[in-house]
């Protein structure tokens, strides 16, 4: 039996957007026992205690869209790397990410049963990894990394976090095959996108009949389906054919907001990856063509999520960050900031996380029953969400599953 003792710490409520007076947390085995405030419990000489002098202690943060694989923002040149070389550069980006206090990712393309494993088993040092195994695209759509001059077969797109299915009876075999390997969602390509090579981010991509036959073999095994989707009508055409969850949704409109509402929808908006490839995308190896298509969603993104958040759209915390762009995985609090009340970004990034993965009560909680997931900061995020975003001055220390993971005490 593992245990640890928190005290004197103010505990953060995500659900409520309030903080707790001097209060302690006592973990046994991976999972929250207990949490009370007042004088804690007497602790045997063996179990480790962390007085905290009045920090406050949240739940784990949770990104909903990460790419562990992809540590280069050019794909087509990921896809000649050697495994070995793929997975080493991806255990290098996961070790950063829980360092930032991220105890769980959802992987929208790339990671599989074999990452998650390795992480599960304390092989390699990272967040929780909830994948989604390969996204899936049309020929020619976001997930093809093909360029023009290529002919061959697309077998290859799996090494960079895609695959290829055309036609109702494909997209059900792909489907499928996701789903027998663990997939927790299907993630597929409603709209053109940034990084692909050959589409515009204004394609529409899949029809009807095809995003039809993905959510009905998601809702057979009790998953979902969640779509890459910028504008519109590529939005409104997943939400209206049963697509849970968007990503992006940068130039969504008032008729999309409607059918997130209507249809009790996710959108998980990822800004700071427009920040940042607009700014360093091309010397972290963004090609030009895509970096040109960086700035028709760039601006528009943060009105959408005002829109969003103003009707009340479910949300969830997600950056979309590749490569080196990762140490940035922090500022998307600073970005949702400007139109949000911290409460309402914690929340995303928490709780509201949780939900859409699954997870509920099982993580994005400080409280009995939920996994040992923690970060500790100095300061109160509510009042300044600067807190979390300054990791190397605030952050005193991670926990996961009960066990300090990062410890930057003095």
């Amino acid at each position: 039996m593992t245990r640890l003792l928190l005290t004197d710490a103010h505990v953060l409520d995500p659900e409520v957007g309030r903080l707790s007076g001097l209060s302690w947390i006592e973990v046994t085995d991976g999972r929250i026992a207990e949490v009370g405030t007042g004088r804690p419990p007497s602790a045997p000489d063996d179990v480790p205690v962390l007085p905290l002098a009045g920090a406050t202690v949240l739940p784990g943060l949770i990104d909903a869209h990460v790419h562990a694989m992809l540590t280069s923002a050019d794909a087509h040149a990921v896809a000649g790397w050697h495994a070995s070389y793929r997975t080493a550069r991806a255990t290098s980006a996961l070790a950063a990410m829980l360092g930032r206090g991220f105890t769980t990712v959802r992987d929208t393309g790339g990671a599989d049963h074999g990452l998650a494993l390795a992480v599960e088993e304390g092989v390699i040092t990272g967040p929780r990894i909830v994948y989604g195994g390969s996204a899936i695209s049309q020929t020619g759509g976001h997930g093809d990394f093909r360029t023009r001059d290529e002919d061959s077969v697309p077998c290859c797109q799996s090494k960079v976090g895609g695959r290829i299915a055309d036609g109702v009876s494909e997209v059900r075999r792909a489907a499928r095959d996701e789903l027998r390997k663990g997939a927790s969602h299907i993630k597929i390509m409603l709209s053109g996108g940034v990084a692909s090579p050959t589409d515009e981010v204004s394609a529409v991509q899949y029809s009807e009949e095809e995003i039809r036959a993905f959510v009905e073999e998601a809702t057979n095994t009790n998953r979902y389906v969640t779509g890459h989707a910028y504008h519109a009508r590529a939005i409104d055409r997943g939400l209206r054919n049963g697509v849970r969850c968007i990503e992006h949704g940068n130039l969504l409109d008032d008729s999309s907001v409607e059918l997130f509402l209507e249809h009790d929808a996710w959108l998980v908006p990822t800004l700071i990856t427009y920040d940042r490839l607009a700014a360093e995308g091309p010397e972290y190896g963004l090609p030009a063509n895509s970096h040109r298509k960086v700035y028709e969603v760039l601006d528009a993104g943060l009105t959408a999520l005002e829109k969003a958040h103003r009707a009340g759209v479910n949300l969830a915390y997600g950056t979309d960050l590749l490569g080196g762009m990762g140490v940035y995985q922090l500022h998307e609090f600073r970005v949702r900031g400007q139109v949000q009340p911290a409460a309402d970004v914690i929340r995303a990034a928490t709780v509201h996380a949780a939900r859409l993965l699954g997870l509920e009560g099982d993580v994005g909680v400080v409280a009995p029953g939920a996994r040992a997931d923690l970060l500790v900061v100095d300061g109160n995020p509510l009042e300044d969400l600067e807190v979390l975003v300054n990791a190397e001055e605030r952050h005193r220390c991670v926990v996961q599953g009960g066990r300090i993971v990062a410890d930057r005490r003095r």
